[in-house]
């Protein structure tokens, strides 16, 4: 059977004190909702309805960066999480098979448990996910006679023996498409809030001679987002399990608690991270790699045994093949570095090419910005190009070409070539003397 999914990302989150909605603030680099939806798609869902409200174009166009096939409603209205199920009926029609139900803030419901859960829909009409509570306090619990779920009932309206009950609703349902919205059809607004609860469908179904039943799951994995303070802790324990899952891959993390990595950070095996390093999204570092402290990394790919760092910048557009080295203070941005070349010390590289095996010295700068336009840099394989060069582009240094020490290099240098490019120098005997005494002089008179 097939599965969809609907995720609720509706909500404005007032506690979070934001102009943004709550679904958006990041956890590990990443929209809050796009961890539900990352952990539903081991579901393999025919479609995927994200079911936004507050701030929906924002919603809407991370949706679309992630899969422009995904399907966006709005709930115009919050008028419950029943209501914002409703919206998703029109994206469904023509689905043959389940939906699952999930939550934009609540980014920790693993894959394993969410395929308990369609599994147990073999055996009944509608399929709750719950918990056992450390602490119950508030939460609605699950009323369970064998493995049949006979009702949800909120703490307030909880009998002392119900409260008893440690068994809690997550709200994340399963049931098929069809029944689902059928059900929620039957459910009403008879509360204090005025609003349509997912949860009644189970009263619902249970009423009209269908079955419910729940799986659990661990506490930990029905973590809500709510306020800032929950959402820094929400980091702490993604970076927590992102380290650990790095270093059970193969990876060697020196110091892990410094490290930090997003939601999409691939680390291959033997690759080496030292302290204090960051990976922003779209990092790829390859086996045997290392990566050393205090360097930061965005959307750049690090190709087997390179090493980048100590205080070391990787920008957007950044690919490192085999073996190139990138040392202390340097940055590169949108730029390709051959096998085994080295841009060792305090030098911009960017919108470059560089060949393999080609030598950068400290200093070195491509000159890609004329104020208005980018330009590219093309240095050849095995190049040298001297200390403090500036390489102003559009310009091409050849293959085992040179450029001398404090060069300006505006032409393009022919393979094999030396490029010479600095004013001559002139020595006046004794003028630096003169000099700073005429200033001194002028300090004093202007200090009277």
């Amino acid at each position: 059977m097939s599965t969809a999914l609907i995720i609720l990302a509706a909500g404005k989150g007032t506690r979070m004190e934001s102009d943004l909605p709550k679904v958006m603030h990041e956890l590990g680099g990443a929209p809050l909702f796009t961890h539900a939806w990352t952990h539903g798609r081991a579901l393999e869902p025919t479609r995927t309805v994200i079911v936004a409200g507050h701030g929906a174009e924002l919603v809407e166009k991370a949706a679309r960066d992630i899969d422009p096939e995904v399907t966006v409603v709005v709930q115009e209205e919050q008028l419950g999480t029943g209501h914002a199920v409703l919206q998703a009926r029109a994206a469904l029609e023509g689905v043959e098979g389940d939906a699952v139900v999930l939550y934009g803030d609540t980014p920790f419901t693993g894959e394993e448990t969410l395929a308990r859960l369609v599994e147990a829909r073999k055996t009944a009409d509608v399929v709750v996910l719950g918990f056992e509570a450390a602490d119950p306090g508030r939460y609605g619990r699950l009323v369970m006679e064998g493995n049949r779920l006979a009702r949800i009932v909120e703490f307030k309206d909880a009998s002392d023996e119900e409260r008893t009950i440690s068994l809690c609703n997550s709200g994340v349902v399963c049931a098929d498409a069809a029944t689902l919205m059928e059900l929620l059809d039957g459910v009403n607004n008879d509360n204090a809030a005025g609003e349509y609860y997912l949860p009644d469908v189970v009263a619902v179904a249970n009423a009209r001679g269908l079955t419910a039943t729940a799986v659990t799951c661990d506490e930990g994995e029905t973590l809500g987002i709510n306020t800032r303070m929950e959402l820094v802790e929400a980091e702490r324990i993604f970076q927590i399990r992102a380290r650990h899952q790095a270093m059970e891959d193969g990876a060697l993390l020196q110091a892990p608690d410094t490290v930090h990595f997003s939601a999409d950070t691939v680390i291959g095996r033997d690759a080496v991270v030292e302290p204090n390093v960051v990976f922003a999204p779209g990092v790829t570092v390859e086996s045997g790699a290392r990566i050393r402290a205090f360097s930061h990394l965005e959307d750049c790919h690090v190709s087997k045994d390179a090493i980048v760092g100590p205080y070391a910048r990787l920008r957007p557009g950044t690919e490192l093949a085999n073996g190139a080295k990138i040392g202390n203070f340097v940055e590169i941005k949108n730029a390709q570095i051959g096998e085994g070349a080295k841009v060792n010390h305090l030098s911009y590289v960017g919108d470059a090419t560089v060949g393999e095996a080609a030598n950068l010295g400290a200093g070195t700068i491509t000159c890609n910005y004329d104020g208005v336009m980018k330009h590219r840099t093309t240095i050849g394989a095995r190049a040298f190009i001297g200390s403090d060069t500036m390489l102003v582009a559009p310009v091409t240094v050849g293959d085992e070409a040179m450029t001398t020490t404090g060069a300006v290099i505006t032409k393009d240098v022919p393979a094999g070539a030396m490029a010479i490019a600095r004013a001559e120098q002139v020595n006046k005997p004794g003028l630096a003397v003169k000099f700073f005494a005429r200033l001194r002089a002028l300090k004093a008179k202007k200090g009277k």
